[in-house]
């Protein structure tokens, strides 16, 4: 039997080890004769001896260990944590908005003169809860008040309208879509990063998009700019084999407002109608992604109010310019319309 000293034991299996041992001998049993059948070194048996018949068993017991005193206190783990969660890094001198751990190394040491490696950063900030995330983009200059002002005034309203006449609401909106712009992850080697072949070519397309309050969407892809003629197509597209009257909310691109989609519009005797908002004051509001659905994203959406057209006491207020960015859900392929 290989002989031990017992320090790769836990500190609990060797604090019931110790106790039973010394129980052993002042039972009657030869401290040799224990020890060996524990195939521990001779020396053991006696330090535990010693240690009870002055302390009793307490003595024995498993004493915590301190281990090395902590660079960072509790107040100043509560600091990294505000100002990483609360703070944008440009207000704390740093060129860059978005937090990375070779920048709170730097704050650590700035703030506290605690010098870290980033792993241990990384540690830190994984022990405080936090992980690395892609943030989601707001536009600040986003007015709540008028978010709820619409959420709560207008848009019921327009729901009950829809409910009334058995129409189905969508939100629209235009984005651009690059060839190079990638945001997905996959499995590999570690240390063996994939490479992903693709063409150099760079292009890029413009999508309108459609959704509805249950994720229902409508898409169209175009090369080139959006004018009346593109938006026609895409709203004949969206009235294609329509079981019900459709309501379709819109900004306040001029495009949306041109005499060929009003015209469109009343050619379909009531099947589709649309809804416009202003976006001036609060850009960021209606895109084809979840984020533009009242009833699905618990307040991500605010223009200012939407103004129903064709009902008495609403303006169609002025024409601001349209939102640029659009989060893309793909659920379904929009079928072509028949000629």
């Amino acid at each position: 039997m290989k002989i031990t000293d017992g320090r790769k034991l836990r500190h609990d299996v060797l604090e019931a080890i110790r106790i039973r041992a010394v129980r052993q001998v002042e039972g009657g049993e030869s401290p040799e004769a224990v020890i060996k059948a524990l195939g521990m070194t001779r020396g053991c048996i006696y330090k535990w001896i010693a240690k009870y018949r002055e302390g009793g068993a307490e003595a024995l017991k498993a004493k915590p260990l301190s281990g090395r005193p902590l660079k960072l206190t509790g107040p100043n783990l509560r600091w990294i944590f505000k100002a990483v969660t609360t703070k944008n890094p440009l207000q704390l001198q740093f060129p860059y908005a978005l937090w990375t751990r070779e920048m709170v190394k730097e704050l650590i040491a700035r703030r506290y003169g605690v010098k870290l490696s980033v792993t241990s950063v990384g540690r830190l900030l994984k022990k405080l809860g936090l992980s690395c995330q892609k943030p989601l983009m707001r536009a600040f200059q986003q007015n709540p008040v008028v978010v709820n002002e619409w959420r709560e005034r207008d848009y019921p309203k327009i729901k009950k309208a829809a409910l009334k006449e058995k129409a189905e609401i969508y939100f629209e909106d235009e984005a651009g879509v690059r060839s190079d712009y990638h945001k997905g992850t996959t499995w590999a080697v570690r240390g063996d990063t994939p490479v992903i072949r693709t063409t150099g070519a760079r292009f890029s397309m413009q999508m309108i998009s459609a959704i509805t309050a249950r994720g229902k969407m409508k898409f169209m892809t175009h090369n080139g700019k959006v004018n009346a003629k593109v938006f026609c197509e895409f709203l004949k597209r969206l009235m294609h084999n329509a079981t019900n009257k459709i309501f379709l909310i819109v900004d306040g691109h001029p495009v949306h407002r041109s005499t060929s989609v009003k015209k469109f519009v009343q050619a379909t005797k009531g099947e589709l109608r649309l809804f416009y908002r202003n976006c001036q004051k609060t850009p960021g509001f209606l895109s084809s992604g979840m984020n533009g659905c009242p009833e699905r994203s618990g307040g991500s959406v605010g223009h200012s109010p939407c103004r129903l057209l064709g009902l008495p006491g609403y303006a169609t207020g002025q024409k601001p310019r349209a939102s640029a960015r659009v989060s893309i859900s793909f659920a379904s392929l929009f079928a072509r319309a028949e000629s």
